[in-house]
């Protein structure tokens, strides 16, 4: 599943699904969210995910770019996977620009390949 980790969390933010979000992340997951967000537990990041649909990515959708998946060692991987983000709005309602995010994902088999550290983060580039 390593592979498919960020096709998941992607379809996931399309459809606004911040349970199916927190599905990907493990139990006691180390979270950063989009919004910048600091978090732990699968719980606390749903219901930070469902205020960010609620607000500003209530309209939001995720083009995919590049992945990169590196193995380290036996059940244990990091997932990279660029995004461009459109039509998120700002906190009067104005669509924002476009912007670049990277989604970083450590995943490990004993969690099901859940996430126990996940950053989702706007880039420059």
């Amino acid at each position: 599943m390593p592979e498919r980790f960020a096709k998941l969390f992607a379809s996931a933010f399309g459809r606004q699904d911040a349970a199916g979000m927190a599905y990907l992340l493990a139990e006691d997951a180390d979270v950063l969210t989009l919004t910048g967000a600091v978090l732990s537990g699968a719980n606390a990041a749903e219901a930070v995910f469902a205020g960010e649909f609620a607000g500003i990515f209530a309209a939001a959708r995720l083009v995919t770019g590049k992945v990169k998946l590196r193995d380290l060692g036996p059940g244990v991987a990091i997932v990279s996977q660029r995004f461009v983000v459109t039509g998120a709005r700002d906190e009067v309602g104005q669509d924002m620009p476009r912007f670049a995010a990277l989604l970083t994902a450590v995943v490990t088999a004993d969690t099901g390949w859940r996430a126990v550290s996940l950053t989702f983060s706007a880039t420059s580039q």
